[in-house]
């Protein structure tokens, strides 16, 4: 074993293991050497190799009497969850805490283990403050897309569909708009700006019509909340809402947008109140011209 352990050591080589989730990042293996380097030498990495393997504390754990925390991942490929399991039935008074995953580490994956620890220390576990910023949200749809698939067949449809989801792309891309997701037929996009993200819906529906489909695009612009790739809110709601209140081949913004737009040489037309389903009160919309 002494011979492997300095042969290996520095290298990060025992990625794979401790960290899975990690697997196949030369970075962070590299990382993972250089820590092993800066905190041990190759020899006091024996020594403690041979204690980890060599102690059985077995028999003094019923004798722990004070406030202990266990934390384990069940997957955990070093060490098996049974040893966490069998600390937290043999220590009285134990918090056992079990997470997914297989890492090893108690510093990779989310903050879930230090969220863990300070409830345990203070009791009470830090808040996180989400993620909201201002944005524009764009929602499009196809237009009596069900009954054009009945016409065209399962893969002529699907070609087409395929058309149109390249159509969106170019369009998103060129007036700098984010995909944020695409169900069926619609997309949901998000932009940084109003005037930016209804000039690309307007593009969006006058290039579909090439290929022979009808789009209705609607937007709104609000606070949401950002979640990874996640874009959530009510504004998000707002903006879908907005779209399904547009006929084929119609923009609609709601009065935000509009307010926000002013001076942008962009026209619209007053379409009235409307209610939006799930959104309280009336909402003015307009269409762009």
């Amino acid at each position: 074993m002494p011979a492997r352990v300095i042969e290996r050591w520095g290298k990060g080589l025992v990625a794979d293991t401790y960290v899975p989730s990690r697997k196949g990042d030369d970075e962070y293996r590299a990382w993972l050497g250089r820590l092993q380097v800066q905190s041990a030498s190759p020899t006091d990495a024996i020594v403690f190799v041979r204690m980890a393997f060599d102690i059985d504390v077995r028999h003094d754990v019923p004798s722990v009497k004070v406030p202990t925390l266990i934390i384990h991942r069940v997957g955990d490929r070093v060490c098996h969850v049974e040893n966490a399991r069998f600390l937290a039935r043999d220590i009285e008074g134990a918090k056992y805490v079990e997470l997914p995953g297989e890492d090893h580490s108690i510093w990779s994956g989310g903050p879930e283990i230090g969220d863990e620890i300070q409830e345990f220390l203070t009791g009470v576990r830090e808040a996180i403050e989400p993620d909201r910023v201002l944005t524009t949200v764009l929602f499009t749809d196809i237009v009596g897309s069900t009954e054009r698939a009945r016409e065209l067949g399962d893969q002529r449809w699907r070609d087409q569909l395929d058309q149109h989801h390249a159509v969106v792309r170019r369009e998103l891309e060129r007036f700098r708009g984010r995909e944020i997701d695409t169900a069926g037929d619609g997309f949901f996009a998000t932009f940084d700006g109003p005037a930016r993200g209804i000039r690309c819906g307007k593009a969006i529906v006058e290039s579909v019509r090439s290929i022979g489909l009808d789009v209705r695009a609607g937007l709104h612009t609000g606070e949401v909340e950002l979640a990874g790739d996640a874009v959530r809110g009510i504004a998000v709601h707002t903006g879908a809402r907005v779209a399904s209140q547009a006929a084929a081949g119609e923009v609609l913004v709601s009065q935000t947008v509009r307010d926000l737009v002013a001076g942008s040489g962009i026209e619209l037309e007053d379409r009235g109140a409307k209610e939006l389903k799930g959104i309280p009160g009336e909402w003015r919309l307009y269409a762009v011209t």
